[in-house]
């Protein structure tokens, strides 16, 4: 007798988890879209715009660590030269104020902070691990210092009453325009970090990140790769640097101090270092612990209380990173495996007791007519 095996269905209906995660991925398109419907004014502005252009921060850091292996606390130090850049280029009140086109001074805030990024890379490429953390730390305090020093640029008092475009209006009294714009600009940041690293280039770099002797064995310029992603993180920096000055008016130096570059390493990792979903998610979070945790946090003799801020965000910050050290993405990425692990070992399990079972013995036939009437 001859066992003879039974195909086993290749289309299967799409699982629950799968289901839930695009009707999730929608109902998150559909609240964004309409959120200055959904959302008061300050939501809209203080939560939702400032998470935005935060996350932006948080994605070009987040693309440097998970894509080339390095954790850069340059990113502030860049988004603040875009700032300054464009703030003095300009209509404002203090610095330069060149009197250029808001547009024109975008892009040569961006520009100038691209440039300097460059530079930047050129300098802490060559160097791996805490050696590279230290050089972007020194390099972000090179930028703070140089811009609160040179009172032509600013100075202590920076550059208030800066003029945004039409598109943009006045985002404080009308947050709509500016919401639209960071929306955009964080949606095409993300897709585009996401297609670049299918590219040849992120492969290279990815490639490095893992193993740079063998890259640079097979012929690959490891410096230069680096140096280049360096770059693009610093042009995704410099947008959020655009956005942040567009929020708030005005840029001084303390809008770019190591306190907030601190903040930014700390919402890459709430949310998630290696995923770039993360940067969203942690800034999203981290605004509403900024407005809202003076009002929810208690008295509790000297060390705790409405002014702690820093206090609450480090206890939320030691409790995720030991929960989950994949950040709060992490762990929506571990129940997710697990709903898809209990449908497979049950199809599994099923598959098993299938062919463990017993067969009924139904004698074959001894030979079986062929289509022209011969015996087979």
């Amino acid at each position: 007798m001859s066992a003879v095996a039974q195909p086993v269905a290749r289309s299967q209906p799409s699982p629950p988890w799968r289901l839930f995660s695009w009707g999730m991925l929608l109902a998150l398109a559909i609240v964004c879209v309409l959120a200055p419907e959904i959302f008061s004014a300050f939501w809209l502005s203080q939560i939702l715009t400032q998470a935005l252009w935060l996350g932006i921060a948080a994605l070009s850091l987040i693309f440097l660590a998970s894509y080339g292996g390095m954790v850069s606390l340059a990113q502030v130090g860049l988004y603040g030269v875009a700032g300054f850049a464009m703030a003095n280029l300009g209509h404002a009140v203090g610095g330069l104020a060149l009197g250029w086109s808001p547009w024109l001074a975008v892009i040569g805030g961006i520009v100038v902070a691209v440039l300097v990024g460059l530079v930047f890379g050129a300098i802490s490429a060559r160097s791996y691990g805490i050696y590279f953390l230290m050089i972007t730390l020194a390099l972000t305090l090179i930028v703070y210092y140089f811009f609160g020093q040179v009172t032509q640029l600013g100075g202590d008092g920076g550059v208030r009453n800066v003029v945004t475009p039409g598109l943009i209006g006045n985002p404080v009294t009308h947050p709509n325009g500016l919401y639209y714009v960071a929306l955009a600009a964080a949606a095409v940041c993300l897709f585009a970090v996401r297609y670049l690293a299918r590219t040849p280039f992120g492969l290279s770099v990815q490639g490095i990140r893992d193993n740079p002797d063998r890259m640079r064995a097979l012929g690959y310029n490891v410096t230069l790769h680096r140096t280049l992603a360096f770059t693009i993180g610093s042009l995704i920096a410099a947008i959020a640097g655009i956005l942040s000055v567009w929020w708030s008016t005005q840029i001084s130096p303390g809008d770019i101090s190591i306190t907030q570059a601190i903040n930014v390493l700390i919402i890459a990792v709430i949310g998630g270092l290696y995923r770039m979903e993360g940067a969203f998610v942690g800034a999203l979070v981290y605004s509403i612990l900024n407005n809202y945790s003076r009002e929810w946090t208690p008295s509790v003799g000297v060390w705790l209380g409405p002014g702690r801020f820093s206090t609450v965000l480090g206890v939320i910050f030691l409790a995720i990173v030991l929960a989950s050290p994949g950040g709060l993405v992490g762990i929506w990425v571990s129940l997710r495996s697990r709903l898809v692990r209990r449908p497979s070992l049950a199809a599994a399990g099923a598959a098993a007791s299938a062919a463990a079972a017993p067969t009924s013995a139904t004698p074959e036939p001894a030979s079986t007519p062929n289509e022209k009437g011969g015996i087979a």
